[in-house]
């Protein structure tokens, strides 16, 4: 891990933030659920997950901001405007991380709006509109399923009863949970239940890809988010000894499936640029040395940055499936089980984050975002965009994720200058 800190990045106003403020936060927050090789777990709605939401409270409170907790956890740390009757211009993201997670997945956008916060307080910048810091419950999904859950009932992607009713494998639901650690909060959780719309919402993200170091560049300009299609296959054969069944006669699951395999990568690589084809989890049955595999299930990950594209890539799936069948002495289901539309940002905001990276010098490109995250589904409430900045080796999701403190200071710089656009400021 880089122990350097980094030195405030200038911007064209000359108002900048604290970059060494900025990355002791991270490192304060990183001490809650730190693990021996460096990362962090702290898995949502868990005693330090409590912890962590206390300190950036308290935080926030330090900075004379008032608190909102809604029904799903969510926090709102607010800033009040000279115009508080105006909607807010919003930033943050998420602090639960993945079992092996590291110190900056999520924790950098609200951290990098908590500077933002502390920027304006320091410097006596008052803002016509109110900048509120958003704390989204369980976006990884690690804890409770399903994943970006607070801004997904936000939204109203799902209902704020089924997310409670959630439980992980000890039987412990979310409304327990969320109780349990003093954050079961009254506010309404959904913009149909009068939560309030913002007027803007801005995250800043490490990319968690290699595209911004490959290229050295310091700024991703999030034009948008992949949409993303996710499969369950199922290929059943029948199982049998492997020694007296010759090879002619055998309906060996695991050899035709493999094929269907290397065609999600086929299918990916003929949607270039913006094709993805994955399989991340095999179940192999019975999963005996000497038994031919009977029924092996698999799943599929697709994603593309528009529906065309992904309905393009489910129906050469399918086909293959079919054409799988015919060459096979097997049977063949494909489900699809989890479907996220593709995402593009408001162009104005996105403009004001381009325009802000070369404000401020910063090299830049335009840049889709593979993974899903908060602002996707923010964005189908408000105008919203991302930043990204590098992380080494493009590697996140892992204990030894790591991040340039200058790029970190920079996108922030970025995030803190187009946040003033929006919000105003009073001389």
């Amino acid at each position: 891990m880089n122990d350097r800190l980094p030195t405030a990045g200038a911007s064209a106003s000359g108002l900048a933030i604290d970059g060494s403020r900025l990355w002791q936060s991270l490192m304060d927050l990183a001490q809650l659920g730190a693990t021996a090789k460096g990362g962090v777990c702290r898995l949502a709605l868990t005693e330090l997950d409590g912890k962590a939401r206390d300190l950036f409270a308290a935080w926030c409170r330090a900075e004379g901001c008032s608190i909102r907790i809604d029904q799903i956890g969510n926090i709102f740390a607010r800033r009040a405007g000279t115009r508080d009757d105006l909607p807010a211009i919003a930033t943050g993201s998420h602090i639960d991380t993945q079992p092996t997670g590291g110190k900056f997945d999520g924790n950098y956008g609200v951290m990098a709006g908590l500077e933002v916060i502390r920027t304006l307080n320091q410097h006596n910048i008052r803002t016509e509109a109110p900048v509120e810091v958003c704390v989204w419950t369980n976006e990884e999904g690690s804890r409770f399923v399903p994943v970006m859950m607070g801004s997904g009932v936000y939204v109203d992607a799902f209902t704020l009863d089924h997310a409670l009713t959630r439980a992980d494998h000890d039987g412990i639901t979310v409304a327990k949970a969320l109780a349990d650690i003093g954050y079961a909060g009254d506010a309404p959780a959904s913009v149909s239940a009068g939560a309030p719309r913002f007027g803007a919402y801005f995250e800043a993200h490490i990319e968690q890809g290699p595209v911004l170091e490959d290229a050295d560049t310091t700024i991703g300009v999030v034009t948008g988010a992949l949409g993303q299609r996710w499969y369950d296959v199922t290929v059943t054969g029948m199982e049998s000894h492997a020694g007296p069944t010759p090879m002619r006669l055998r309906k060996d699951a695991l050899f035709a499936a493999t094929h269907l395999m290397q065609k999600v990568v086929e299918i990916a690589l003929a949607h270039q640029p913006d094709g993805r084809g994955t399989v991340g989890c095999v179940h192999v049955y019975p999963n005996s040395r000497n038994v031919i595999p009977g029924k092996v299930s698999f799943t599929v990950d697709f994603r593309h940055g528009n529906d065309d594209g992904l309905l393009a890539m489910d129906a050469a799936l399918r086909a293959a499936a079919e054409l799988l069948q015919k060459d096979f002495p097997v049977a063949v289901a494909v489900e699809q089980v989890v479907y996220f539309e593709p995402v593009a940002f408001a162009p104005e905001l996105v403009d004001a984050i381009r325009d802000g990276a070369e404000r401020a010098g910063c090299s830049h490109l335009d840049i889709v975002s593979g993974a899903g995250h908060d602002a996707v589904y923010v964005a189908g409430t408000a105008p919203t965009a991302m930043i990204f900045v590098p992380c080494k080796d493009g590697i996140s999701h892992n204990e030894i994720e790591d991040a340039d403190p200058e790029h970190l200071a920079a996108g922030a710089n970025v995030l803190l200058h187009a946040m003033l656009a929006r919000a105003g400021t009073v001389s």
